[in-house]
């Protein structure tokens, strides 16, 4: 491995961007119904760190696992994949 060690990674969609330097981030994953067999969408909120107040609601950012910045803040925008538009 690199000097860095492994960290988690999600890409979610930009809910809120009202805070300074701060996003929430909401980010969907499908996976099987554990008895049913269904397909279930489940969805997390996460609160990013947006250093230079860049994003906006909507658009598709790629999130990247960080130490804790504050009390809710343990994550940071890796890179904007998709602008809203």
């Amino acid at each position: 491995m690199s000097e860095r060690n492994y960290r988690k990674e999600r890409v979610g969609v930009v809910v809120s961007d009202k805070m300074d330097k701060s996003v929430v981030v909401k980010v969907e994953r499908q996976l099987m119904h554990p008895i049913y067999g269904r397909t279930v969408k489940k969805q997390k909120r996460y609160v990013a760190h947006d250093e230079k107040n860049d994003c906006h609601v909507g658009d598709t950012v790629k999130i990247i696992e960080t130490r804790p910045l504050s009390k809710t803040k343990r994550w940071r925008i890796g890179e904007v994949i998709e602008r809203a538009k």
